[in-house]
């Protein structure tokens, strides 16, 4: 007879935990079985545990248990709250929420723990987790469940002529993974990260209790989950600010080979960034070309084919060129002045006159433009690869010093050209300290992300490409600070959060006391695989 091991018994269930709690030195089962519906949702067919013991980086493995697909915010609760008030409540096994798992390093891992598929939410609720709203105070937001992805929000959001002002670049990840982080992207340096642009949430905290939080309501644990990396709760709605949605997209590259040049006109750029200031760019970003890599590759098909071997001469004379990326929104409203906006904007900029390159295009082909490279690699077999992904951020008084040993030295040395490398400014006044998000003390702060891809039998190469540059930048003393931090040790992390860890540890203590949440960062459960 054949055996579904989709669904788990609850004899089954407790067996699991008994197990899971032996493995830490105690075998006595838990007093009291799991709810019989809470069993009915736990999987562990090999299928679904294969799944959840890798993640997007492709480089750490780490094995649960069991996965646990909710089908409300109460299911989680109710493990959480299991899981703490058991038999043996000092020994509880963790818990780690997933959403479309895009960490690099197993940061959405829990070995021998339980993992809860948050996309699991959306699902059951057929994407009903979307409401937008309009009130006096706030204007108009969008409440919306934790495991919805910001794909799905554009699109019903969109619907009301609305949407959010704060994006990541690759719109198919879950809204309570971005906020665990921060939310980065080309407009953070106007809006603020997506965890500025936040009004409330509903957590569920170490103790099992779902806990509605907002700046004036439970503020501690509002500002520490955002950019808290998970340690503290799972986020199972968030409202998010909305604005008026623009409808097409100025969307225009320009070259440089003088470094200085480049980051001068970015930070020009960045300064006009008031929120309601009309004539301001909505998107600033820029990304290195190398002299061996392709000019278009699928993060930047953009330059004309007829453009190809200008920019590739451009590149054989400079070894590096330096792309500023900016967009300019508009709609029937401004369509008649965006081209004049633009042009006010770029007057006085130092980029290479010939090579400027400008497209009009859907506000949404916009946003999405990393899913049509991502099909496309899919379709060749070379997105689901390893990343050894490293994001910096970088203070602005250093950028020129890391440009010379890191860019021009180290990447140009090691001729590794698999994979986009960013980089572009923000404005640290976006930014809220109270969160858990750590960012240089300095006015201005340049993101830097080498978004590498590699085989399966070579992603050392770039892993010790990354360990080489921030030893340059140790001994040079650059400040750096990690975003998507992955540190093995105590020491890292303190060093990481700097004046925060404090308040950071006393948070874990409050919020989640049992210490079960997010294992895979290695914060406080430093037995995770590097």
């Amino acid at each position: 007879m054949a055996v579904n091991y989709s669904i788990v018994s609850n004899f089954m269930v407790v067996f699991i935990i008994s197990r899971l709690l032996s493995t830490v030195g105690k075998s006595k089962p838990p007093a009291h079985s799991l709810p019989s519906k809470l069993s009915n949702m736990l999987r562990t067919d090999p299928d679904t545990i294969s799944a959840a013991s890798a993640d997007f980086g492709n480089i750490v493995r780490e094995t649960p248990a069991a996965v646990l697909h909710p089908s409300c915010p109460e299911d989680i609760a109710a493990l959480v709250r299991f899981v703490c008030d058991g038999s043996n409540p000092s020994v509880p096994f963790a818990i780690a929420a997933r959403g479309r798992g895009h960490s690099v390093r197993g940061q959405a891992m829990a070995r021998g723990g339980v993992v809860v598929d948050m996309t699991a939410l959306a699902r059951h609720r057929g994407g009903a987790a979307i409401a937008v709203s309009w009130s006096r105070l706030l204007g108009h937001y969008a409440d919306v469940g934790g495991g919805q992805l910001w794909r799905d929000v554009l699109e019903e959001t969109l619907r009301h002529g609305l949407a959010p002002v704060s994006w990541t670049d690759y719109l198919y990840l879950t809204v309570g993974g971005t906020l665990s982080n921060a939310g980065i992207s080309g407009q953070t340096f106007r809006y603020g990260p997506q965890i500025s642009n936040v009004y409330e949430m509903d957590v569920i905290t170490g103790t099992g209790e779902l806990m509605t939080c907002s700046p004036d309501k439970n503020p501690e644990l509002f500002y520490s989950v955002l950019g808290g990396l998970g340690q503290f709760g799972i986020i199972t709605r968030a409202r998010i600010a909305l604005d008026r949605a623009p409808k097409r997209v100025k969307w225009v590259r320009m070259l440089y080979s003088d470094f200085s040049a480049f980051t001068t006109d970015q930070e020009h750029l960045i300064s006009k960034n008031g929120r309601d200031q009309d004539g301001a760019l909505d998107y600033v970003e820029g990304l290195l070309l190398m002299h061996k890599g392709p000019p278009d590759s699928w993060r930047s098909s953009f330059f004309p084919r007829s453009d190809h071997p200008g920019i590739v001469s451009l590149l054989n004379r400079h070894k590096i060129v330096y792309c500023l990326e900016v967009a300019k929104y508009y709609d029937d409203l401004t369509q008649n002045t965006v081209n004049k906006d633009l042009e006010n904007l770029f007057q006085g900029l130092s980029h290479i006159p010939e090579f400027v390159f400008q497209k009009d295009v859907a506000y949404v082909d916009f946003l999405d433009r990393v899913r049509e490279g991502e099909l496309k690699l899919t379709a060749q077999g070379l997105w689901d690869v390893p990343h050894p992904w490293l994001n910096l951020f970088v203070p602005k008084s250093r950028i020129s010093d890391f440009n010379d040993g890191v860019f021009k030295d180290i990447i140009l040395e090691r001729s590794i050209t698999t994979g986009t490398v960013l980089i572009y400014p923000m404005n640290r006044n976006k930014w809220d300290d109270r969160m858990s998000a750590v960012v240089p003390d300095e006015d201005v702060f340049y993101t830097v992300g080498f978004l590498h891809s590699s085989g399966f039998d070579d992603w050392q190469r770039f892993d010790l490409q990354n360990k080489e540059l921030l030893s340059f930048c140790e001994d040079a003393g650059i400040e750096v600070k990690h975003y998507l931090p992955n540190f093995g040790n105590e020491q890292e992390w303190t060093r990481h959060f700097g004046s925060k860890w404090r308040t950071f540890c006393n948070r874990k203590t409050r919020f989640d006391p049992k210490m079960i949440f997010s294992p895979g960062q290695r914060i406080f459960n430093r037995n995770q695989s590097m």
